[in-house]
């Protein structure tokens, strides 16, 4: 499958909302409080997505975002692929480019949140080389404020990957 790394764009808002938010219910509806999945509504995807397009890299084919990467400062905050593009090698190039955009403004050491029982995302960072460093509480923003949830907290030191 071709596809092109690339900034989001204002116009592409949409599709990532979809993805995230079918993403988000595919892998968190069993895992997460009721209260959470609650407040987990289109519109929040849809805000959210707005909120934080500046952070957010694409892959694209033909108009078309397979996938995203959400970068904050340190942390890979948030990365889902559309079901049509998995097994692309798309999760695996958005995850480096979230590594390498980490790396360049200057941190060592990258984290990100996993749903703690999110199996399957969790196998994906561990053989990206990322390592569980176990469980810990993080606030969640939603339309009614901050959401306590445990997550398992995984860290990648950088300065063991490409010379950085």
């Amino acid at each position: 499958m071709d596809y092109l790394l690339t900034p989001a764009t204002d116009r592409q808002t949409q599709q990532i909302s979809e993805i995230w938010e079918a993403g988000w219910h595919e892998a968190h509806a069993e895992i997460v409080p009721a209260r959470l999945r609650a407040l987990r509504t289109t519109e929040s995807f849809r805000q959210r997505t707005r909120d934080n397009v500046r952070f957010t890299q694409t892959a694209i084919c033909d108009g078309t975002v397979l996938g995203f990467c959400m970068v904050k400062k340190n942390e890979l905050y948030q990365m889902y692929v559309s079901p049509s593009a998995r097994g692309s090698g798309v999760a695996q190039a958005l995850m480096k480019d979230a590594e390498r955009r980490i790396g360049v403004n200057g941190y060592k050491t990258a984290w990100l949140a996993c749903a703690v029982g999110n199996e399957r995302a969790a196998r994906f960072y561990e053989k990206s080389g990322w390592v569980n460093r176990g469980e810990k509480a993080v606030d969640l923003d939603t339309s009614s404020g901050t959401f306590p949830l445990d997550v398992w907290r995984f860290e990648k030191n950088l300065r063991l990957r490409d010379g950085i």
